[in-house]
């Protein structure tokens, strides 16, 4: 310290001119030293005599250093009053009030109004449940304003969870839905509610709400129920209604009844008699009883006619019964179901279970060819009456939706047909862990199928957690019933319909293709493969789908994986061919160009000069008014600076017309899409990856001011999210483009990492992007950037795909920390401390779990029950069993998830299915009888 310090007084003095070797330190009053008995010396202040004296301060001095929480407390005092005097003046205004409930959250958590110690447990319980009635008092009052307000009595329900037995809370949602029996948001909220009650859940309850649910809502939109009108979107809502519980009782195992509902849908829709159409839904269904009990072929069965023909026939005295061909007929493979009897019992069980869901699914009917009757089903279960679906039945009148029940149908006999399931159901769907699968897209980022939704199994699929899912096809029954539900409704549709069907078909068999490659199953995929070129030439030669280009890219795609790349490209030239002068403006016609160039550039790098030249023809042609020819060799530089004016021009054309169209047409969007796509590529192999990138650049500048303009949020018209779609699929092809340059030239991750980044704020539910985000952030050793992105992310967006990913991510850096610490399958001791990640991973399943579409999403309790189980803790996997039970009791795939775990806990689980009403369809007492053969 310097020696000219100064002095430390209350009064200021003139500075001394004379050094001073020490700083005076003055008493604020210059009185002389009191002495007493206690202070002899008269040296201790005022507080210190206290102390001797066993006196505290006095009252206002000792409070005096408080002054912050008191200001604190004053502030929420005032917002207290502040918000009274709102309410008081607007008490119609409902946000206000959840607002003012919202703000009691705040009011706990500051030191103020409800301040509470830090330590004492007891306090904040009791403070809790002070703000939990306050809430509940404030609810009240609210509703006794807004007697109609449905969100307000829905906020006061879920409040009381807290204090209400179920039962009692089953009798107020039955009096709400009562009072608003038009309202689907609620019946939503309603079912939900019910079929995570574990104490009062069971599957026949259940299944006879979503009945009950479905008659009423018909009868709301047919008019039957005059009191309440029906509201805007009401078939949409009671079509996303009738997918959930389809998707409901495949994951209950009841694979039986999801089918007949599809197949008595598809009559009620698409075959229903003229002299029925104009009556209710409830007298249609009477009607359509009588040919579902007639043992008539329904859809996907063998000699569906559909109900219409049925009834025509019906008034004319009936069918003609033919005798079918005994040969015609093949013998049932029976599969040996216990193939080892000196397994555990466990495994032999769950084998067989799983056998049986994948053999079953569909609904037995008595084989009249062999003079069955009802009595012949040894299993009572398999058969399905009009009783369990007559009441779930509902009209379809918009043509889309009508579409999109074929396409769920097939999507739930496992075709990849591109539908997205309704947000409504969207992750009640998801039960198994192929939204992680990368598949071949590594080796092939720009031609492999990447579907845009997955996660949700096909019927008849239980498998266990982590098994690879490919489309490896049904059996030798499920494919005939696929076949057939296709040459049911292809007549159905025309056009863009039809073609997205075929399309659907062919895609299905070349997925199978695939998977026989992946597997290097030559028999299969020789057989496959021919089975595939069949159904694609049969296709083509339909007059309709001539000048299909769908379906020639799927073809040509398929000679190409077969390695018949001679015969690939003349299947391509032959479609560009037929194309005539269409240059830029068919949007199928790019597409087939774009997949033929892909494939060019992705061959193997001896012969990539060649290739990229080839790439270069076809893209150059595509923009000439001539129809493309073979490639005949290097593309002149002048016919690449036309064809990149072509292109411009077409680009600044197609964004100048989406910019005046509103809404914006279907056609313009698939247009604009193809071309954006085809224009990078070309760039991207004439001049290089920045000048691509510059592409993609000017789209997304354009497109983004016009999805979300300044100042508006994010766009919700039809306009925008067609703009929006527009916006994903060209960043896809931006993604894909950046990680195959990766890929073949030395070229830094960060461009990649940002684009991806920037993409998923914009599209935090795109599993292609977070795909291609969690496996490129693998290989960084930082984990800081990625761990601040997903936090980012996880907070603003409502999706549960970025915890699902942010989770996979911390897997993979554990997993990735354990290979290190193990060398020749011997533990290391490890210098980096694993335990942090454990606990990570942990508190990311907790906090995914905190919202309703986290709670009660199937595939995030088995991660969660998974991940425990694989660090040993058996005591604490077991209590995640029972909690994931009490959020989603009806999903099988968790009860056989926990007989693998837990095989000592076989015969409680197995009870606990019974009593739940969950599909057994192999219980252990006819297992013994089979064991013992």
């Amino acid at each position: 310290m310097n020696i000219d310090g100064a002095a430390i007084s209350s009064k200021t003095e003139p500075p001394s001119s004379e050094p001073i070797s020490f700083i005076p330190v003055k008493d604020l009053e210059d009185a002389a030293p009191v002495t007493t008995w206690l202070n002899p010396l008269g040296i201790y202040d005022q507080s210190t005599t206290q102390w001797l004296q066993g006196q505290g301060p006095p009252e206002q001095e000792s409070k005096q250093p408080d002054t912050q929480p008191d200001s604190e407390s004053a502030a929420l005092k005032a917002k207290v009053e502040e918000f009274n005097r709102r309410v008081r003046e607007n008490p119609r205004d409902t946000q206000l009030w959840m607002a003012f409930v919202a703000f009691q959250d705040e009011a706990m958590r500051s030191p103020g109004l409800y301040a509470i110690e830090e330590g004492e447990q007891e306090k904040r319980k009791r403070s809790l449940k002070l703000i939990l009635e306050k809430k509940l008092a404030i609810l009240e009052r609210a509703i006794e304003s807004n007697q109609s307000s449905v969100d307000l009595k829905l906020a006061k329900l879920k409040l009381c969870t807290e204090f209400w037995e179920p039962s009692t809370l089953v009798k107020e949602w039955q009096k709400l839905i009562f009072l608003h029996p038009n309202n689907t948001a609620l019946w939503q909220k309603y079912l939900l509610f019910c079929q995570s009650q574990f104490s009062t859940f069971s599957i026949s309850k259940i299944h006879s709400l979503y009945g009950k649910c479905l008659s009423t809502l018909s009868a709301v939109k047919d008019g039957s129920i005059l009191s309440h009108p029906a509201l805007p979107g009401t078939e949409e809502a009671m079509f996303a209604l009738f997918l959930q519980q389809c998707h409901f009782l495949r994951q209950a195992g009841h694979s039986e009844k999801a089918v007949s509902l599809f197949q008595a849908m598809v009559d009620f829709t698409f075959f229903k008699p003229d002299s029925v159409k104009d009556l209710p839904t409830k007298g249609q269904v009477e009607f359509f009883e009588p040919f579902w009990d007639s043992g008539e072929p329904r859809a996907g069965e063998k000699g569906a006619r559909g109900w219409k023909a049925w009834m025509h026939q019906q008034e004319r005295g009936g069918w003609v019964v033919i005798n079918p061909d005994e040969d015609d007929d093949e013998p049932e493979e029976d599969d040996q179901e216990i193939k080892d009897k000196t397994l555990p019992k466990w495994q032999i069980w769950l084998a067989a279970e799983r056998s049986r869901d994948q053999r079953h699914w569909q609904p037995w009917r008595p084989d009249k060819t062999k003079k069955q009757t009802e009595e012949a089903c040894e299993d009572p279960e398999r058969q399905v009456l009009f009783d369990d679906i007559g009441q779930s039945l509902i009209r379809l009148s918009s043509h889309n939706l009508q579409f999109q029940l074929v396409e769920a149908f097939l999507q739930f006999l496992g075709v990849p047909s591109g539908l997205t399931p309704p947000a409504s159901c969207l992750y009640l769907a998801m039960d198994e862990n192929s939204i992680f699968d990368n598949g071949l897209y590594d080796e092939k980022p720009l031609t492999f199928f990447n579907p845009s939704f997955s996660g949700a199994s096909c019927v008849g699929r239980m498998d266990r957690l982590g098994c690879p899912r490919w489309t490896r096809g049904q059996n030798r029954e499920g494919e005939e019933f696929i076949r057939n539900v296709f040459h049911l409704v292809m007549p159905l549709f025309s056009g863009k319909e039809k073609s997205q069907l075929c399309f659907s078909w062919l895609q299905y068999e070349i997925a199978k293709v695939i998977w026989c490659l992946h597997t290097k199953n030559k028999k299969r995929l020789k057989s496959q493969g021919k089975n595939c070129k069949k159904l694609a030439k049969n296709l083509l030669k339909e007059p309709e789908n001539r000048n299909n280009f769908c379906l020639w890219k799927q073809y040509a795609h398929l000679e190409w994986l077969l390695g018949n790349t001679e015969d690939a490209r003349k299947v391509f030239d032959t479609a560009l061919s037929m194309a005539g002068s269409r240059e830029l403006k068919d949007s199928d016609l790019c597409e087939l160009s774009l997949l033929y160039a892909e494939l060019e550039v992705e061959l193997s790098p001896e012969v990539r000069g060649a290739a990229t030249a080839r790439a270069v023809h076809i893209l150059t042609k595509l923009t000439e008014s001539s129809p493309c020819g073979p490639y005949t060799g290097q593309v002149l530089a002048v016919h690449i600076l036309k064809a990149r004016k072509a292109y411009e021009h077409a680009l600044q054309d197609c964004l100048g017309d989406s910019c005046v169209s509103d809404p914006a047409p279907t056609d313009s969007c698939s247009r604009l899409i193809s071309l954006a796509k085809c224009f990078m590529l070309f760039q991207y192999l004439t001049t290089g990856i920045d000048a691509a990138v510059r592409i993609y650049e000017q789209v997304f500048a354009k497109l983004n001011s016009y999805v979300f303009p300044e100042g508006s949020g994010e766009g919700d018209s039809a306009s925008s999210q067609s703009w929006t779609s527009v916006l994903e699929a060209i960043t896809l092809m931006h993604t894909s483009l950046l990680r195959f340059h990766m890929k073949v030239s030395v070229y830094p991750l960060a461009p990649l990492r940002e684009a991806l980044s920037q993409a998923l704020k914009l599209y935090p539910g795109n599993q292609v992007l977070w795909r291609s985000y969690v496996q490129i952030q693998n290989k960084s050793h930082s984990a800081s950037k990625t761990r601040r992105f997903f936090d980012t992310v996880t907070r603003s967006a409502k999706a549960l795909e970025p915890w699902l990913f942010a989770i996979e991510a911390e897997k993979l850096r554990k997993r990735l920390v354990e290979t290190v610490q193990r060398l020749d399958g011997r533990e290391i001791h490890a210098t980096i401390p694993e335990i942090g990640l454990t606990h990570r991973i942990q508190a990311l399943f907790e906090n995914a779990m905190r919202s309703d579409s986290g709670s009660q999403c199937p595939l995030l309790w088995r991660m969660y029950l998974n991940f425990l189980v694989s660090l040993g803790n058996k005591e604490r996997s077991k209590g995640v069993f029972y909690k994931a039970l009490q959020n989603c009791p009806w999903a099988k795939v968790l009860y056989l998830d926990a007989v693998e775990y837990f095989p000592d806990e076989m015969q409680e689980i197995l009870d606990l299915m019974t009593e739940k009403e969950l599909r057994v369809r192999l219980p252990l007492e006819e297992l013994e009888l089979l064991l013992e053969d």
